[in-house]
């Protein structure tokens, strides 16, 4: 069961949320927070699976939660309703998983739960072309060049871009999962990127998933 916690100002909005997801037989709804300290709050006390993230919120806003937050094992993904594109960028840096907007239909919205909580990074087409094009990078979203990876590194980027799990490669490539470990520091190392997000953004950009 999937433990989801819903942090937005509008309890309207709340509610609706809250109403189509424990439709779902895999997902359970364990929470709500009016205002981004209280998301934080109930973050430690009920240890959610998935944190679904306004950004606009009194007391605290949503980037100041993920920054909170950061560290915790709980998935965050942003749902939001302002359009703002360079809302995207710092969301992402300050650890989320998905980046969606509050129009996203609710089957896809459910699909999007269950794909972040295994692991996938997942952005509304419009996130991703807020991070991916939108003229010059800037100097915390560089993305390199094309660099020289080896075929074995090529193919675990690309895994990597498919939010598949250390554990999903080594099974994909028939190898251990220490050795997938070793190519994902080589690979990390090699584009200049700190973590599989900013991995994950290059292998879109330059074509490789």
């Amino acid at each position: 069961m999937i433990k989801v916690l819903i942090a937005d100002d509008h309890p309207v909005v709340r509610q609706g949320l809250r109403t189509f997801l424990d439709l779902q037989e895999d997902i359970t709804v364990v929470g709500e927070a009016g205002d981004g300290q209280e998301a934080v709050d109930l973050v430690g006390e009920l240890k959610p699976d998935v944190l679904l993230l306004d950004l606009k919120m009194p007391v605290l806003g949503g980037l100041g939660a993920l920054e909170r937050l950061t560290g915790s094992p709980t998935r965050i993904v942003v749902l939001t309703s302002v359009s703002d594109r360079s809302d995207v960028g710092p969301a992402m840096r300050a650890g989320a998983a998905g980046f969606l907007y509050k129009d996203v239909d609710p089957s896809a919205l459910v699909q999007a739960v269950r794909a972040v909580h295994g692991g996938q990074v997942l952005l509304a087409p419009e996130a991703a072309e807020a991070m991916l094009g939108a003229g010059p990078a800037t100097p915390e979203m560089h993305v390199p060049g094309p660099v020289q990876l080896t075929e074995r590194e090529r193919e675990v980027l690309t895994l990597i871009a498919a939010g598949r799990s250390n554990r999903e490669i080594a099974r994909a490539l028939t190898v251990a999962e220490k050795t997938v470990k070793t190519h994902v520091s080589n690979v990390l190392m090699k584009l200049g990127v700190q973590d599989r997000t900013q991995a994950a953004l290059y292998a879109v950009r330059h074509g490789l998933a």
